[in-house]
């Protein structure tokens, strides 16, 4: 199974990019949701079975990448608790 787990903070896609074990786990770094869209479009060009997004990118976020793939393949995202929202908002800004 080929993985990519897509993260936001202040990254230079596309150079920011990783893989572990022999490459089938991809890890990208981008800095907003466009590049986030482009980034899953290309994992899919790339054979990835499953994508999933940091945390802050939200339930939207993950509806924009899933219509960008197409809804080839399952994109789940990664949640918080309520109680951390302040904080979600603190380090990832209002589009977190």
């Amino acid at each position: 199974m080929k993985f990519g787990f897509i993260i936001r903070g202040e990254f230079d896609y596309p150079a920011d990019r990783s893989g572990i074990h022999q490459n089938t786990a991809q890890i990208l770094g981008v800095a907003n949701l466009t590049q986030a869209c482009q980034a899953a479009a290309q994992l899919c060009r790339e054979g990835v079975d499953c994508i999933e997004l940091c945390g802050a990118f939200g339930e939207e976020g993950a509806k924009a990448v899933i219509e960008a793939t197409g809804g080839q393949v399952p994109v789940g995202y990664v949640t918080h608790l309520p109680q951390q929202d302040a904080l979600y908002r603190q380090v990832f800004g209002e589009e977190s």
